[in-house]
């Protein structure tokens, strides 16, 4: 299976990357393990066109099929094993499906680490957020709960104190804070517990409160995860010789999104930057042009 791009991650960075290669009229193969980040938000805030938001799954959705349109084969697959062969990329599925590209984009994300607690994935967007730039202003001036683990969660606490003087930090995990940050913590009256959060209790997609292992019930509907130990998915990266950062994430041109090595690119949460949709996107889009103009030389 012989493509002139491959795109490992069907993510925002991907699919936009999909959807402006298509465009130039390159065959692209789009392999995508499923369940990412974006595929678990129920409702993306501050996009621009989407003032009532709008969830990933429909986003993901429209996109694929602006791409399919377009003539981009998506492919449900996990992709173990990638190496360079002469002028082209050969990529190993799990199933012992093996595809291979003149030019490769990698779009492969980063996993969150959350705790295991039923009810949680149907609040993911709605009443229980991540990222503190994208929802912030969802939890303006509301009672507001971070669950987190150490200083993670401390300054995920930290943080959201712009948006609202009515806090509590669960630590999860029971992980040291330093000093210094649970002196700010006290500082600004932030109600601090120490021990694990065994139960939410949820409507939905509401949040309703939380059950803790002493037996304490304390009602919320709306809260922040802070756990810290997300995993960047930058294996294949590796196994190519891609820079990467002391953080796992990989290293690439601010312009053209190129890595240090020829014809493999990156997009998306798994590289150095703000981990934002719209930015993904656009990083898809912008490194999607420099491979068409690889292409062309």
């Amino acid at each position: 299976m012989n493509y002139d791009c491959a795109i490992v991650g069907g993510g925002f960075a991907g699919v936009q990357a999909a959807i402006q290669l298509g465009r130039y009229r390159h065959s692209v193969v789009v392999l995508d393990r499923e369940g990412g980040r974006s595929s678990l938000c129920r409702r993306y805030h501050n996009l621009l066109g989407w003032p009532d938001g709008v969830s990933g799954p429909e986003l993901l959705r429209l996109g694929r099929r602006q791409a399919e349109e377009l003539g981009v084969r998506f492919v449900r697959a996990d992709i173990g094993r990638a190496e360079r062969r002469g002028d082209s990329f050969t990529l190993h599925a799990d199933d012992g499906t093996v595809y291979r590209a003149r030019r490769l984009l990698l779009a492969t994300g980063v996993k969150d680490r959350l705790p295991d607690l039923p009810g949680l994935l149907p609040c993911l967007g709605l009443t229980i957020f991540i990222c503190p730039d994208c929802d912030g202003y969802e939890v303006r001036g509301r009672r507001t709960l971070v669950i987190g683990s150490g200083d993670a969660g401390a300054n995920m606490a930290l943080t959201l104190a712009y948006w609202t003087n009515d806090l509590v930090y669960v630590n999860h995990e029971g992980k040291a804070v330093s000093p210094d940050k649970m002196e700010q913590i006290r500082h600004l009256g932030i109600e601090y517990r120490e021990e694990a959060v065994i139960r939410l209790e949820t409507d939905g997609g509401e949040l309703l409160g939380i059950e803790l292992q002493s037996g304490d019930r304390m009602p919320f509907n709306r809260a922040f995860l802070a756990l810290g130990g997300n995993e960047v998915k930058s294996e294949l990266a590796v196994q190519l010789g891609v820079a990467v950062a002391d953080n796992r994430h990989i290293k690439v041109d601010p312009r053209t999104k190129l890595t240090n090595v020829e014809h493999v690119w990156a997009a998306g949460d798994v590289t150095v930057h703000s981990e934002q949709a719209i930015i993904a996107m656009g990083d898809g889009a912008q490194a999607a042009i420099w491979m068409h103009k690889s292409l062309l030389s």
